[in-house]
């Protein structure tokens, strides 16, 4: 497939998980792949993955928390490709903590991350994106969007995705730009690997609990999320827009 030759994708948080499975995917349907993360020495893992199987990439530093250093890294993308037509804001952490227990700081943190970074992203791309009269965003939201136990910093943020991406999808819609988001449920990676921890089991009982809530009675892979974002960020979806499309195994 070829469905992204001669464009340009910009994934943040494309280190490990979720992010770094993307970035791969879109390399290998054609695109030229930025891959962001914290320093450019973090994602030059990807890079190498994309690069050694034939795909075009570039590793990027930035704190996609500050909108000065995100719209000096897509300078530098546009400076480098040409162009911008792809942005995935997948960038994001997570502070669990019961809500009567969370600090403020990580409140704070979890919003910036999770939920700026992505306003950031998109305001610093649809620059590019209106001047072109095209772009593709989608954004990274989840099924804690409704509510999860030891997870109000994250829910809210994921909740405020979704609120973005339809606001968005509304203002940036006459410039022949789709903004959509993907609303992942238990996905096998290195931030459910970690909730595990925080609630004192493994990454394979945590795993299998969830399994058994799950109406497919399995968790999702990183891959499997990246086939979607893949699709949204296509010409397949060209009349989809204000999404956000829930990837959980048929769970309620």
């Amino acid at each position: 497939m070829s469905r992204f030759t001669g464009r340009v994708a910009v994934v943040t948080g494309a280190a490990q998980g979720i992010g770094a499975a993307t970035a791969l995917r879109l390399a290998e349907e054609g695109a030229a792949v930025a891959v962001v993360d914290l320093t450019a020495e973090r994602a030059q893992a990807t890079v190498d993955a994309i690069t050694q199987k034939g795909g075009t990439a570039k590793a990027y530093g930035a704190d996609v928390s500050d909108l000065d250093a995100v719209e000096a890294a897509f300078a530098a993308v546009v400076e480098d490709f040409g162009a911008l037509h792809i942005l995935v804001n997948n960038a994001g952490i997570t502070r669990d903590n019961l809500f009567f227990k969370m600090p403020r700081a990580d409140w704070d943190l979890v919003l910036t991350v999770n939920l700026t970074s992505a306003f950031n992203c998109a305001q610093a791309a649809q620059k590019y994106m209106v001047r072109q009269k095209y772009g593709k965003i989608v954004s990274l939201s989840s099924r804690s969007a409704l509510g999860n136990r030891g997870q109000a910093n994250y829910a809210a943020a994921k909740a405020g995705i979704q609120g973005l991406t339809a606001t968005l999808a509304i203002e940036l819609g006459p410039y022949n730009i789709n903004v959509n988001a993907v609303a992942p449920g238990y996905i096998a990676t290195a931030m459910t690997a970690a909730t595990a921890e925080r609630v004192g089991a493994t990454a394979e009982e945590h795993q299998r609990l969830a399994a058994e809530r799950t109406p497919l009675r399995r968790v999702g892979r990183p891959e499997e999320v990246a086939s979607v974002v893949a699709f949204l960020a296509s010409e397949d979806a060209s009349y989809v827009s204000g999404q956000t499309l829930y990837i959980n195994g048929g769970a309620r």
